[in-house]
């Protein structure tokens, strides 16, 4: 975790980070997807999904609307290889390609709608790649940004003190690391500062209620797999105490008694006609 643009890299590159988005994806979009009604698209509309990595949500886009030109950015060639290849029926309307969104080799204001989902917690600076997201944005274009936020999840306490991961863990993770993992809550600010018009503040409510406990419970297993021994090496919890944390957890989630939330914040607004 050396770069400076992207600390978090191979982590990003671990194969537990395929899981980790087809679970979020699984879980998010049934929420999500009616979100993008408000932004009333035209059907030959141009869509940027920064920070892509899988693809999965830059597909989902690429169905809903069956006329967009759709492109796909992540900075990982791995991640760009696999989403070209699992998606290539949709080419060349969807594409996928290598960048920094710290600096897109894209045109300004080209596009209709601009995502950004799971990346704002993962990079430093935050505010220069939400900078650049406005830049690639047509004037009156929208940008959507799902932004995460680890002190937004609950878990019941038992034998084990499950906010010790999320504060202890996540938390001073990002902070040991250089990014903000609690970003979630400063991203409206954020956008306000770059002039973002029409902001609203969604929240996509990922719980043992609204979504299956298996998907729930894979999407855990696979942070689990990724991040145990990073937090071990940059927090003051061990890899055996963030496991048996994560452990604690998921078996709170699969249990029907019990129950279990992540509050997702996506926040939205409209790039100004001028300025």
């Amino acid at each position: 975790m050396n770069d400076e643009r992207n600390p978090h890299a191979d982590l990003m590159g671990h194969e537990s980070m395929i899981r980790t988005l087809a679970a979020q994806a699984s879980a998010i979009w049934p929420q999500e997807e009616p979100l993008f009604a408000r932004y009333a698209l035209a059907p030959d509309c141009r869509i940027a999904d920064i920070g892509c990595g899988s693809g999965e949500i830059t597909s989902r886009l690429a169905r809903m609307y069956p006329r967009a030109n759709v492109i796909g950015i992540d900075i990982l060639e791995g991640s760009v290889a696999y989403a070209s290849r699992r998606y290539a029926a949709l080419a060349p309307r969807l594409r996928f390609q290598q960048g920094d969104a710290f600096a897109l080799a894209l045109e300004s204001g080209q596009f209709d709608l601009v995502v950004c989902r799971h990346m704002t917690q993962t990079i430093p600076e935050p505010q220069q790649a939400l900078a650049e997201l406005r830049r690639i944005c047509k004037p009156g274009g929208w940008l959507h940004i799902l932004s995460e936020d680890y002190g937004m999840l609950h878990m019941m306490p038992g034998k084990l003190d499950p906010d010790r991961l999320w504060h202890e863990g996540a938390v001073e993770f990002g902070r040991n690391t250089g990014v903000d993992t609690r970003i979630g809550r400063r991203t409206w600010t954020l956008l306000r500062a770059l002039g973002i018009e029409e902001l609203r503040v969604d929240y996509v409510t990922v719980d043992t209620l609204r979504v299956p406990r298996e998907t729930f419970a894979a999407m855990m297993e696979a942070w689990r797999d990724g991040y145990v021994d990073a937090i071990g090496e940059h927090t003051t919890l061990s890899s055996a105490e963030a496991r048996a944390l994560f452990d604690y957890i998921i078996a709170s989630i699969r249990n029907p008694e019990e129950y279990a939330v992540w509050h997702v914040p996506i926040v939205s607004g409209r790039k100004p006609l001028t300025g």
